[in-house]
């Protein structure tokens, strides 16, 4: 039942409703996002960025589930590269390097390739040629991503079998005009139903000790960002800073195992999440919620080993 007053300090005939904590309950119910669980046979890192630039090359190491193919495209265009990303889901679909190449309609500077077998974690150094006689790729807003890398399966039964086909992955590297640390950028994962999706990062929590010597100082973490702001490459999330443990943040009990959207903040157990609205670490309101594993899934991996 609601309760109602009339206040006189807001005018005469305003009502003010008073909910009871019942009802208030029942109205924070978050909207639970059904997820599909699919295996992504692609991973790609940068072992080394404060050693990359333009001219000097970047170092990959690409980490796959089977034998693929790693392509790098030197200063690819940008309005050809989402371009191709909308054609693999109106016109065909990009299952390989050549696919790729002939939705960019092969507008890129230099290209590099590598085969990756299953499971092999070699490094991959990739470098534009000293004839290209490129330093820089210009000032924002800028035509030419620096480096575009590509990953698709080798073997054509590998793709009947894995529901992500390819993976796009761009990547910052230094130059002239922008010495920020080399990092990649944007993330896509290729469906071979004609789907993409952008990878984002989850803010996980993990334990924050003294920073070490080689890691970045807040002042130049604010610069960068900035930077990158004015080149149109930041993402628009917060750099994360919290203290931590895989325990919820609110009971300190139970397993962390809900994610919230859009903020991404993975900090409540199932016991918890039920009880906001609003991200405890950000304060962002929760349009959507999803778990990282299933009970079942999570009963079997606090089970005693027998």
């Amino acid at each position: 039942i609601c309760s109602c007053f009339v206040s006189h300090r807001f005018g005469l005939g305003v009502p003010v409703i008073l909910r009871n904590s019942e009802e208030t309950e029942s109205s924070a119910r978050v909207l639970k996002k059904q997820m599909r669980q699919v295996k992504n046979p692609f991973g790609l890192e940068i072992p080394h960025p404060a050693a990359a630039s333009v001219t000097k090359g970047v170092t990959l190491t690409p980490d796959c589930l089977e034998d693929c193919i790693l392509t790098c495209y030197w200063g690819c265009s940008v309005p050809k590269l989402h371009e191709a990303l909308q054609k693999h889901v109106y016109c065909f679909r990009i299952k390989t390097p050549q696919a790729l190449e002939d939705a960019l309609y092969c507008d890129y500077l230099h290209r590099q390739q590598y085969s990756i077998k299953k499971n092999d974690k070699e490094e991959k150094y990739c470098q534009l040629p000293e004839d290209a006689q490129v330093v820089d790729f210009g000032p924002v807003p800028r035509s030419r991503y620096p480096l575009v890398a590509l990953l698709t399966l080798a073997e054509e039964e590998d793709r009947e079998i894995y529901d992500i086909v390819a993976m796009v992955a761009v990547i910052h590297v230094p130059d002239e005009s922008y010495r920020l640390s080399c990092r990649i950028l944007y993330q896509y994962l290729l469906l071979a139903q004609g789907q993409y999706h952008d990878l984002k990062q989850l803010f996980m929590s993990a334990n924050t000790t003294a920073p070490s010597p080689s890691a970045t100082s807040p002042g130049e973490t604010n610069t960068d960002r900035t930077l990158l702001e004015k080149a149109g490459l930041a993402e628009d999330e917060p750099e994360p800073h919290e203290e931590t443990s895989k325990d919820c943040v609110v009971c300190q009990n139970g397993t962390v195992n809900w994610v919230l959207l859009p903020c991404r903040h993975a900090c409540l157990c199932d016991s918890c999440v039920k009880y906001f609205q609003q991200c405890p670490m950000c304060r962002q309101f929760v349009q959507e919620s999803f778990p990282l594993c299933s009970k079942k899934e999570q009963e079997e991996a606090e089970s005693p080993r027998i």
